[in-house]
């Protein structure tokens, strides 16, 4: 990877829904060695001159070969399990709290969610929690378990209501296979 990329919808895997006006430009970036499946970036990097927009995603280029994203804020990705007979998500020690927003992303995501959607967690305990589609909602009713290779994250929203804001991406991880 060389190049990173701001996004305010989910890129999907051809870096779809990419910052577009101001002055925005992809940024150069170096990643640490895989540990556990993940590569962390080694130093903060800084996009100026935003257009009036929300960042959620990162993307991550090789040239101008679209690789992966990740969810803005620099969340570690956690695996997990999906029970449908009970809605519930199982992930150790996951931190999550209630009204936190979360996504899952790579992968097939368990029925009744969908990909890179922003979901609020709900009846959080330590190793196990519910997803709502809006804030203090009902559970999603999953119908299915996710695949294998499907991560869940925390997301943050960055909203820049003024044009001309600056984006400081000081930390982002990118899943890596084995």
């Amino acid at each position: 990877m060389d190049k990173v990329s701001l996004h305010t919808g989910f890129p999907g895997s051809i870096g779809s829904n990419e910052v577009a006006g101001g002055s925005y430009a992809q940024q150069t970036v170096t990643f640490s060695s895989p540990a556990g499946g993940v590569k962390a970036m080694t130093s903060a990097v800084t996009f100026s001159g935003l257009p009036i927009c929300t960042i959620r995603w990162v993307g991550f280029w090789a040239g101008t070969t679209f690789i992966a994203c990740a969810p803005n804020g620099g969340a570690v990705p956690k695996n997990f399990i999906a029970v449908p007979s009970s809605d519930l998500l199982y992930s150790a020690s996951h931190g999550f709290a209630d009204g936190q927003k979360v996504v899952l992303f790579s992968g097939t995501p368990p029925g009744g969610l969908t990909e890179g959607q922003v979901y609020f967690v709900r009846d959080s305990l330590t190793d196990s929690f519910k997803l709502a589609a809006t804030l203090g909602g009902e559970a999603v009713n999953l119908t299915s378990a996710a695949s294998a290779g499907c991560w869940l994250s925390a997301i943050t929203e960055d909203v820049y209501g003024v044009a001309g804001a600056s984006h400081q991406l000081s930390a982002a991880s990118l899943v890596v296979p084995d």
